[in-house]
C-alpha cells in the first residue's frame, strides 16, 4: 500500500482540501495551552492538554482522521482512502511522516491490534513505547450501563511488556489508565461554547502532563478500529 506523503506546504492547498469554514466548525476555540519548559520530546506533554479528534479524513471523501491541537493546529492524521476497517493503518504527522504503524492479528477468536512505532518517529523520551498491543475480548457484552476495558501491554519490543495500561470505556467516553489506575488521557464528544455536544465525529482529548500523545492517539485510532469506527 502505498502511503500519500505530498507536503501541505500551503494553506491554499490546504484550505481546498479542507475548507477553513468547515475546519472552524470542527475546531471552533482556539484556547491555548501555556508552552511550559521545553522538552526533549516533540510527542511529551508539559501540562494537561486537549486535542480535538475529528473522524474524517483531510482528503476529500475518504475515511480516515485529523487530530488538531489545542492552538487548531493539524498535527496528526489518518488516510484510509476508501477502505474502512483495514488491517494496516498508518497514524502520521501533517508532512505525512508515518509515526505508528496499527496492524490488526487475529489469535483463533481473540482479535489483536498491534502498534509498532517508525524509527523515524522515536524520540529520546518515548523509546519506552515503541510497541503495544490491544486485545479485544468478545466475550464482553456491550453495555451502555455499564463499562467496558481493554487490555494494552507495551514496551520497547514485542518481547518486553513491562508497561500496562487499561483503556475504559464507560458510555460515551474513553478513560485510558496506567496499571495503578492514574489517569493518563480521556476522550468524549466535543462541546460547544454554549455546552452543546457538535457531531459523534467531532472528540475532544485530555491528556495529562508528561504522556506521550503519540502514544494515545495511537491507542485511541486503536480502539476506533476496534470497534470499526475508522
Amino acid at each position: 500500500m502505498q502511503i500519500y506523503q505530498r507536503s501541505y506546504e500551503t494553506k491554499a492547498w490546504l484550505n481546498r482540501i479542507c475548507p477553513v469554514e468547515t475546519m472552524k466548525k470542527v475546531h471552533p476555540d482556539q484556547t491555548t495551552v501555556s508552552a511550559g519548559e521545553e522538552t526533549s520530546s516533540p510527542y511529551l506533554t508539559t501540562e494537561k492538554e486537549s486535542f480535538t479528534i475529528w473522524m474524517k479524513s483531510l482528503v476529500f471523501n475518504t475515511n480516515g482522521c485529523t487530530v488538531f491541537n489545542s492552538k487548531g493546529d493539524i498535527i496528526y492524521r489518518v488516510d484510509n482512502y476508501n477502505s474502512k476497517s483495514c488491517r494496516e493503518v498508518y497514524l502520521m504527522d501533517l508532512s505525512g511522516q508515518v509515526l505508528f504503524t496499527l496492524r490488526r492479528q487475529k489469535f483463533g477468536l481473540l482479535k489483536t491490534w498491534e502498534g509498532y512505532r517508525s524509527p523515524s518517529g522515536k524520540s529520546k523520551s518515548a523509546t519506552k513505547l515503541s510497541y503495544f498491543r490491544v486485545k479485544n475480548n468478545v466475550f464482553q457484552i456491550p453495555n451502555k450501563d455499564s463499562s467496558s476495558s481493554y487490555r494494552v501491554i507495551a514496551g520497547s519490543c514485542r518481547h518486553d511488556a513491562q508497561y500496562c495500561y487499561n483503556m475504559v470505556n464507560r458510555g460515551s467516553s474513553l478513560a485510558i489508565e496506567d496499571n495503578c489506575g492514574k489517569l493518563l488521557a480521556e476522550v468524549k464528544r466535543k462541546q460547544s461554547k454554549n455546552g452543546l455536544e457538535l457531531g459523534e465525529d467531532v472528540l475532544t482529548m485530555m491528556v495529562e502532563a508528561q504522556v506521550d500523545h503519540s502514544f494515545i492517539v495511537g491507542l485511541v485510532l486503536t480502539h476506533s478500529l476496534i470497534n470499526c469506527k475508522l
